[in-house]
């Protein structure tokens, strides 16, 4: 990992990646605070209690807190409901703004925000003009940190250790592949490349990210046929009978290629350059997987 101890770090949401960014930080003597609304304890961090959605907790907070050095926004919206998403992501990155006007503020956003369906490439410079209402939640927060001087990561689908939806099908035999070649694209990212690009960006000077857009996303788009094929016969798992594609589901149904080059010309690479090569080098993604109490 980069270099970033001495600095002042405020973790907006340590959850599945901010609690482990915040104890990559820590372990680096880094000062990492880490804020939620239930004051989650995170070993080696102080805790503020803080309501992201709530301007007056997150004034509140920003008078307990000296002068961070940045701010990494990486909280969820619990189910997903576009009222949760315009709270969590829209208020929140304004609260945020305005209680911490002099602090670098990173987002991470989506991938999702890109509604190309045709397969193609698309760099941070592609259009982003999402279909769904809670894409342009996103955008409208992403407006919002690049006014300020801050950055966005449009982070792939998030997986890594006790997270795989395509995993947790293949052994749950529930996976089916989209019917129609060549299929549909898969943008992934391991949480530990997340949390690698992250502490890179802090161990930058701020002009060389502030006011950027990065997508950050594994080198490899693979087809679901590809990926469902291979956990398939790699862990002798039958698929179920293909199946439409549907497009009119609670996510925006996309197909494209997600460029990460801008990031990578900046020193950062992925520690798992694809989905496969994680799968057959991070001994703990399939293990978790394997091992998760039936739901």
């Amino acid at each position: 990992m980069a270099e970033v101890s001495g600095q002042k770090i405020l973790i907006v949401g340590p959850g599945y990646v901010g609690s482990e960014l915040a104890k990559g930080l820590a372990e680096k003597r880094t000062d990492v605070w880490v804020a939620s609304r239930s004051g989650k304890i995170v070993d080696g961090c102080e805790t503020v209690a803080m309501d992201v959605s709530d301007r007056n907790s997150v004034q509140s907070a920003g008078e307990k807190i000296d002068n961070p050095d940045a701010i990494i926004h990486c909280a969820s919206s619990s189910r997903g409901a576009e009222d949760s998403y315009r709270k969590v992501y829209l208020d929140g990155t304004a609260n945020l703004v305005e209680a911490f006007p002099h602090t670098s503020l990173i987002f991470t956003s989506s991938t999702s925000v890109y509604p190309q369906t045709d397969g193609s490439i698309v760099t941070e410079d592609s259009p982003a003009n999402p279909d769904s209402e809670n894409g342009r939640i996103l955008r409208e927060a992403e407006d919002t940190v690049l006014a300020a001087g801050g950055s966005v990561l449009r982070l792939s689908g998030i997986y890594g250790p006790g997270r795989s939806i395509h995993l947790k099908r293949i052994f749950s035999g529930e996976a089916q592949i989209e019917s129609g070649e060549p299929g549909r694209l898969l943008n992934q990212i391991h949480r530990d490349d997340i949390v690698s690009a992250i502490v890179h960006l802090l161990s930058l000077a701020p002009e060389d990210f502030r006011g950027e857009i990065f997508n950050l996303s594994d080198d490899t788009s693979l087809t679901m046929r590809t990926c469902y094929e291979w956990l398939a016969e790699r862990y002798q798992k039958k698929l179920g009978p293909e199946v439409e594609a549907n497009r009119t589901g609670k996510r925006a149904w996309t197909n494209k290629q997600v460029d990460n080059s801008k990031l990578r010309k900046t020193g950062w690479a992925p520690r798992y350059p694809s989905f496969k090569d994680a799968v057959k080098n991070d001994e703990r993604l399939v293990r978790s997987i394997v091992d998760a109490p039936a739901p």
